[in-house]
């Protein structure tokens, strides 16, 4: 096991010289069949939050935030819904071909309360200026970390729930924790997380759990990556998890080569329906990808890649020397989060096989189509989308932990 271990570290470091991808890293194809996947997570029911430790007490006003740049407006809070399996394939999808659109997709209704045992405010007696250190240590970011920020909080949720097992250095002495996994080699922005925890220490003591670090600095990335115009209030009181397993990664993370019926299952089992994987998937819109990512789409005759996007990506992918050169994945605003995305989905501007294959069914092209012609749509939606799921497969003091470090646990 030890040589395991090293042989996957090495991998990590390797993988980790040149910058990441969004959606993933040189997944295998065949994909491994999944290992047996984490309990269903439990259905949004809005009820009054039965809190960790300290109890947390409906928000009142906290201090202004006024860092040097103004304070995002406070929008209405968002919501959650429910799952079904992920059941990974080994073909890589055809050619998506444009479906006729249908009506569009309503707006998401706006929830009276946060999932259970989560709430708005939830440190504002413990720590009140907990989001206010995490906003600030993510401000200071590079865009490029604060899209790797965004991307965190996924792979953080979708592999166990949202406990911060991504972040663990160490955990089982016989298995390499999530970080090492192939998905995951190419995640950035842990040095903000550790900078806004030990800030928190300092300030407030053991109380503000890594979880909800990454769910306040996902949320933060998405406020400033949108130019300040997408801002939502992140409900917390998630604990830290104790579990991190590397064999975890791949059957649960959705690979950049998934057709559109493995993206939706995928998505399904974690408690998020269609329109939902549609409007995460915008996410794209953002960041940088390894070549190994997409690299099928620009050999074969039958990708339906925009020519002239596949040329140029031909050359910017080249490499003499085997390096696997990186590349932004919206060639129109890539620092920008935005409804670009949709668009260069529309006009065959995209990199994955997954982003060419939301084409390829009735309701996700008319989502996409949606998304693309009402970027107000898109962005309520991605609010709802993300603080939804954030509330996947919560841990409470009864199976967690309040980390002192992000990286290891309590008793390490």
């Amino acid at each position: 096991m030890a040589k395991l271990t090293a042989a996957l570290t090495v991998l990590a470091l390797v993988a980790c010289v040149g910058r990441p991808c969004q959606a993933g890293y040189g997944y295998p194809n065949p994909m491994p069949s999944p290992s047996p996947p984490p309990p269903t997570p439990p259905p949004y029911t809005p009820t009054t939050p039965s809190p960790p430790p300290s109890a947390p007490i409906t928000p009142s006003s906290p201090p202004p935030y006024t860092p040097t740049t103004p304070s995002p407006p406070p929008p209405a809070p968002v919501t959650p819904s429910t799952p079904t399996p992920y059941s990974p394939s080994t073909a890589s999808p055809p050619p998506p071909t444009p479906i006729a659109p249908s009506s569009p997709p309503p707006l998401p209704p706006t929830p009276s309360s946060p999932a259970s045992g989560l709430a708005v405010g939830y440190y504002q007696k413990t720590c009140y200026r907990a989001e206010d250190i995490v906003r600030e240590a993510v401000r200071d970011a590079s865009k490029g970390i604060m899209a790797g920020l965004i991307r965190l909080f996924f792979h953080d949720c979708f592999v166990r729930g949202c406990d911060a097992s991504v972040l663990l250095d160490t955990a089982d002495p016989n298995s390499a924790t999530e970080k090492f996994g192939i998905p995951n080699l190419s995640l950035r922005g842990f040095e903000v997380i550790d900078a806004a925890k030990a800030r928190i220490e300092k300030e407030c003591g053991n109380v503000v759990s890594c979880a909800d670090i990454v769910a306040f600095a996902g949320r933060d990335a998405t406020y400033f990556l949108s130019n300040k115009k997408v801002y939502f209030d992140m409900p917390a009181g998630r604990y830290d998890g104790l579990v991190s397993l590397i064999n975890e990664t791949l059957p649960n993370l959705p690979p950049p080569f998934a057709t559109v019926e493995q993206l939706k299952a995928g998505f399904a089992f974690k408690g998020l329906n269609t329109d939902e994987m549609v409007t995460l998937s915008g996410a794209h819109t953002i960041g940088i990808s390894h070549c190994s990512s997409f690299s099928d789409r620009l050999t074969s005759n039958s990708s339906d890649m925009d020519p002239s996007l596949k040329s140029t990506l031909q050359e910017q992918c080249q490499s003499n020397s085997g390096t696997d050169n990186t590349v932004v994945q919206d060639n129109k605003t890539p620092d920008k989060l935005d409804n670009k995305y949709y668009k260069n989905v529309l006009s065959h501007e995209v990199l994955f096989t997954s982003d060419a294959a939301l084409m390829m069914a009735t309701d996700t092209s008319d989502a996409v189509r949606a998304n693309a012609k009402d970027t107000n749509l898109w962005e309520e939606k991605f609010k709802a989308a993300m603080v939804k799921m954030g509330a996947i497969d919560i841990k409470t003091v009864a199976n967690g932990e309040i980390r002192r470090s992000c990286r290891i646990l309590n008793t390490n």
